[in-house]
C-alpha cells in the first residue's frame, strides 16, 4: 500500500458526458476545459452571476472517444451540483449524473509514484506539492483508509489550498478570496462564463480585499469559524488547522494595519501571525 495515501471521504464524483459536454462546462466554469487531454485535470469553480463561488471542483477529462468529464467535488454538494448543471443543460446533448455511490476520491503524495490497478489517476492541478489524486471504485478508495487524512490536510494548509465549506463559505466568497487565481483555478484569457465580469474586474483593478492565508498559532487551534481580531475589531475568521498552523480568511488591509502598528492578531486566546 502507498505510504502516503488517503481516502477523501468528503469528496464526491459527478460525471458530465455527451457531445455537448465540453461546450456546457466551458461556458460555465472559471477555467478552460476545452484543451484538457484525457487524464489531465484542472481546478475550477461555478459562480453566481455576482462572481461568488457556488461550487469548486477538480475537472478531469476521462479517456474515451466521447467527451466525458469527472468532477471531483464536495460530497455534500453533489446533488446540488447535478441540479445546477441540469438547469443550464436545456436541450444540450449532455448526461449529468452523481456517481458517488460507485466512485470515490483518494489523494497520493510524497516521492513514491502511485500505481493503480483500476481507476483514473491525475496530478493535482492546484499545486505540484499536493501530489496526485485518483477517482477509484468506492471499495478501492475505502481500502486506502483515512488514517493519513490529517497529514494530507497539513500539506493542503501548507500550500494555502482551502477547503470549501470550512475555509470559506459557498455563495459568500469570490475566487480571489479563496486563492483560485493562485491555485490555477481561473483562466483570465478564456471566453465568457458565469460571473466572469466581476472576476476579471477584481483581477485587473486589484480590488480583492480578502484572502485565505496561512497563519501560525501560539497555541492549540481554536475551532474553525473563530473570529480573527485586531483588538476588538474583527478582521477575518479562522479555518482549518494542522498543529500550530492554520488557514484564515482575513481582510488584508486590516491585517497590514495591525502589523504596521505592531498589534497582535488573535483568535480566541491564541495569537496568530500571518505566514504568507
Amino acid at each position: 500500500m502507498h505510504k502516503k495515501a488517503a481516502w477523501l471521504e468528503d469528496r464526491g464524483v459527478v460525471s458530465v458526458s455527451g457531445a455537448d459536454a465540453v461546450a456546457l462546462l466551458q461556458g460555465l466554469l472559471t477555467n478552460d476545459v476545452e484543451r484538457l487531454e484525457p487524464g489531465e485535470a484542472r481546478y475550477a469553480a461555478l459562480l453566481t452571476p455576482q462572481g461568488k463561488i457556488l461550487f469548486d471542483m477538480i475537472v478531469v477529462r476521462a479517456p474515451g472517444e466521447e467527451p466525458r468529464y469527472l468532477l471531483d467535488c464536495s460530497a455534500a454538494q453533489t446533488a446540488d451540483l447535478v441540479k445546477r448543471l441540469s438547469l443550464y443543460k436545456l436541450r444540450a446533448k449532455v448526461a449529468i449524473a452523481d456517481e458517488s455511490s460507485a466512485r470515490a476520491v483518494a489523494a497520493f503524495w510524497g516521492d513514491d509514484e502511485p500505481s493503480l490497478a483500476e481507476g483514473l489517476l491525475y496530478k493535482d492541478p492546484r499545486d505540484a506539492r499536493l501530489g496526485s489524486r485518483a477517482i477509484l471504485p468506492r471499495a478501492a478508495a475505502a481500502a486506502l483508509g483515512t488514517e493519513h487524512v490529517a497529514d494530507y490536510d497539513g500539506l493542503r494548509i501548507a500550500v494555502a489550498a482551502p477547503k470549501g465549506g470550512l475555509d470559506f463559505a459557498y455563495a459568500d466568497a469570490f475566487p480571489h478570496d479563496a486563492n483560485l487565481d493562485r491555485l490555477h483555478g481561473v483562466d483570465f484569457d478564456k471566453g465568457c462564463y458565469v460571473g466572469q465580469e466581476v472576476v476579471s474586474r477584481m483581477e485587473h483593478r486589484g480590488t480583492a480585499r480578502k484572502r485565505i492565508v496561512r497563519v501560525k498559532l501560539s497555541g492549540d487551534a481554536p475551532a474553525p469559524g473563530t473570529p480573527v481580531l485586531d483588538r476588538e475589531l474583527a478582521v477575518g475568521a479562522l479555518g482549518s488547522s494542522s498543529g500550530r498552523e492554520a488557514l484564515a480568511l482575513i481582510r488584508i488591509d486590516r491585517a497590514e494595519e495591525a502589523q504596521a502598528a505592531d498589534r497582535k492578531l488573535t483568535a480566541g486566546d491564541v495569537e496568530i501571525i500571518v505566514a504568507d
